[in-house]
């Protein structure tokens, strides 16, 4: 049989084996160039939907790439031959990658460690959170009592804001940690050489951990709070607050939602904690962690 040239790539490797061996080798060699021709010449049939440089889309991931999109449905062939066409892209995008070479790369490698550790921790934690019973009425009521930042005191707050690099100084952060309004903290940035930037952004109390809101709530009206964030700084101040209490059924909702990531959160600390207790960990000098 004439070995078609698009082909040879997929059973090249066996057919150089192919002269130094015996009969019986020699047999079975041809079946598995059988097998390899046959492969190499897949169709887009069943539940292959398409078939990319000989490399299968199945419907399988066809229809998990619609579920993605909210709103498209699978019976919608336009639809679905512009996600197929999008999956088309990234797999000759992944082709054109690795024949780069970049799946063998150190970056590759170390990204998709992490990747697959992530999954793996995400997997063990939702299948504890399945085994866990929902929460009942009472500690759902508890849960948003605890919380009037995100439930019955909720609000909208309107903040007028500086954006500024971190100075250096003490003395100058210290001076800005003093001052009482965002007037003076912008002086303070103009004599120092610091140039800024003025915002209104709008921020839900919800999303505020419950010390932070108390400590923030409990500020003067125009007092600044100043958020030091590695290379920028910003200094908010509070110029208006809207009531946005939620709708009971909202609450609750909500209020499961918040239940379910702080027991995920919960469970990820227990269990790091059991397995630390009976883990063998070594470290290279000077990479241990200090002794309190």
């Amino acid at each position: 049989m004439p070995l078609a040239p698009d082909n040879y790539a997929c059973y090249g490797p066996i057919i150089g084996f192919f002269n130094g061996v015996g009969m019986s080798q020699r047999i079975l060699l041809t079946v598995l160039i059988a097998l390899a021709v046959s492969s190499c010449n897949r169709k887009a049939e069943g539940q292959t939907v398409a078939i990319v440089n000989n490399e299968e889309i199945t419907a399988s991931e066809l229809n998990n790439e619609l579920a993605k999109n909210s709103g498209v449905s699978a019976a919608d062939k336009d639809a679905r031959a512009a996600v197929l066409q999008r999956l088309i892209d990234r797999k000759l995008l992944v082709q054109q990658a690795k024949s780069d070479g970049l799946d063998k790369s150190p970056e590759y490698l170390n990204q998709l460690r992490q990747l697959n550790d992530e999954l793996l921790i995400n997997m063990l934690v939702s299948r504890r959170l399945n085994t866990s019973q929902v929460p009942t009425a009472n500690e759902i009521n508890g849960f948003e009592a605890s919380r009037p930042e995100m439930f019955a005191n909720r609000e909208m707050w309107t903040l007028q804001q500086l954006l500024y690099p971190t100075p250096k100084a003490p003395a100058v952060i210290a001076k800005i940690g003093a001052a009482s309004g965002l007037d003076e903290i912008a002086q303070i940035l103009t004599t120092n050489g610091i140039q800024f930037t003025r915002q209104t952004k709008k921020l839900d109390t919800a999303i505020l951990p419950p010390p932070i809101f108390k400590q923030i709530a409990a500020l003067k009206p125009g007092e600044p709070f100043v958020v030091p964030g590695g290379e920028k700084t910003l200094a908010s101040s509070i110029v208006a607050r809207e009531p946005a209490a939620l709708s009971p059924d909202q609450a609750r909702q909500v209020a499961l939602a918040a239940m379910k990531r702080e027991n995920a959160q919960k469970i990820v600390q227990d269990r790091v904690k059991s397995l630390r207790a009976t883990a063998k960990i070594e470290y290279q000098p000077g990479f241990a962690p200090r002794k309190s």
